[in-house]
């Protein structure tokens, strides 16, 4: 007789739902919680019921669309693999997946996106969000129309979208200036390179970072904001230019993409070590600077779940009718030195 999952959930010791979760890969649910269930569903013979699902998919058509700005930049490269990893698993059940890459980030290449998708019989789409109003409206009429629509990596609250995967933000751009003020020299400058002013994650991280580095330092003195759009020569210029302000008496706090451009320049000066420098984003690149003493920390934030979870997630709602257990589906905050690597 097969092994059921409440069996397991049984042997475990836990929900049923919990015992799904772990098994799929999806929803929070603690590390070794999940092993364990792992390794009992292996012990017991568990095979899940693909076939069945299989067949049942044949009967009906399921498309999902993801549609992913900034898709050139490295962290996104890592999220692409993610949905890869989704795109294959639910096509193998007989689904399909269609991905739309942009680069940049443009409210209105998304929107265009949509249409085409909700042209093609897309049934539901996951998609990386801007701050912007007519992108709002577009969600709203597509979740009205039965058109199940999930953002990640950036959230557009109050647009109707069924859930959010991705970092707290705020509370990442937090953690980055609690350690900011645990490096930093009294008395020296604290400046922030992010990304995009529309983009509500780079926004909200800029926010939490501003706030917590006033309540540590004592002071009102909020750090100001330099836009350089994930863009690593807009990087190099900007930090120059705060290099020749401050010089070595400076901490950096890159919000988004354009750590390159930035370790260049601090690096050209010789004063690598000495600005200190926190950043998003366990990618290769950003890695190797920490390994070279350019950068302190990086703060990571499970790219491959932000690409895995929203397809799988569209699929048992299309599927099975099954919500999301949370509106905000939280990735972990990671903190990595060069000794952690």
């Amino acid at each position: 007789m097969a092994v059921t999952l409440q069996q397991i959930a049984d042997a475990a010791g836990v929900s049923r739902g919990t015992v799904d979760r772990a098994l799929n890969n999806r929803g929070r649910i603690n590390p070794d919680v999940a092993k364990k269930i792992k390794k009992l569903a292996a012990e017991m013979g568990y095979q899940p019921n693909r076939a069945g699902r299989a067949l049942a998919l044949s009967c009906r058509s399921i498309t999902i669309g993801v549609i992913l700005q900034a898709a050139d930049t490295p962290f996104m490269k890592k999220v692409l693999m993610g949905i890869a990893k989704a795109k294959e698993e639910v096509e193998r059940l007989g689904a399909a997946v269609v991905v739309e890459q942009i680069r940049g980030v443009d409210a209105e290449k998304v929107i265009f996106a949509m249409k085409k998708m909700r042209e093609s019989g897309c049934n539901g789409i996951a998609l990386v969000a801007v701050e912007d109003q007519h992108l709002r409206l577009m969600i709203k009429e597509f979740s009205e129309a039965g058109i199940p629509i999930i953002t990640f990596n950036s959230d557009l609250e109050q647009s109707g979208r069924l859930c959010f995967v991705g970092q707290n933000s705020l509370q990442s751009g937090k953690t980055a200036a609690g350690l900011m003020t645990e490096i930093l020299p009294p008395g020296a400058a604290v400046q922030i390179i992010s990304g995009y002013p529309h983009n509500q994650s780079h926004r909200d991280r800029c926010r939490g970072f501003a706030q917590e580095l006033v309540l540590r330092r004592g002071n009102s003195s909020q750090p100001e904001v330099h836009y350089a759009y994930d863009d690593d020569a807009a990087a190099r210029k900007i930090t120059r230019e705060l290099l020749d302000k401050y010089g070595e008496s400076l901490g950096i706090y890159v919000a988004a993409s354009g750590v390159e451009g930035i370790c260049e320049a601090i690096r050209e000066r010789g004063l690598a070590g000495k600005v200190k420098v926190i950043s998003n984003d366990l990618t290769l690149e950003n890695e190797e600077e920490l390994r070279r003493g350019t950068i302190q920390f990086l703060i990571g934030q499970d790219a491959y779940r932000q690409g895995y979870a929203p397809v799988a997630v569209l699929f048992y709602k299309l599927f099975d009718g099954k919500d999301p257990e949370q509106e905000y589906d939280y990735t972990e905050i990671v903190i990595k030195t060069k000794y952690n690597l």
